[in-house]
């Protein structure tokens, strides 16, 4: 299945659920949304997870990827550093989960320029 080619592209299909496209937990989608430090960043939803990569495909490096994510379906919802490397913690709801992704960001990442324009 071909990848959403940008990250506004990538957002409106998941929550649009645009037929052949990635899907992902409705409720961890609308809530990493509602964030704006997360909606600037490509959500990637895999394997019962929901990631958060830098920048949209092609992908060129292992680093787009070393970003903190959410194990999805039923609570409590668990966040992980990228890799499973470590529990960074659980959370009885997506909201919960969303700030605790946002917590772990690397501080290069706390004011990403432009997250403006992904409010549409």
């Amino acid at each position: 299945m071909p990848e959403a080619p940008d990250i506004p592209t990538a957002w409106r299909q998941l929550r649009e659920k645009t037929p052949h496209t990635r899907q992902g937990d409705p409720l961890v989608i609308e809530a990493a949304y509602a964030q704006p430090r997360l909606r600037a960043l490509y959500p990637f939803p895999t394997h019962g997870t929901l990631q958060f990569l830098r920048a949209a495909p092609p992908w060129q490096s292992d680093e787009q990827d070393a970003l903190p994510f959410i194990v999805c379906g039923e609570p409590p919802y668990q966040v992980h550093a990228a890799g499973y490397s470590q529990l960074l913690g659980t959370a009885a709801t997506p909201e919960e989960a969303v700030a605790l992704v946002v917590a772990h960001l690397p501080a290069e990442l706390a004011a990403e320029p432009g997250w403006e324009l992904h409010d549409r």
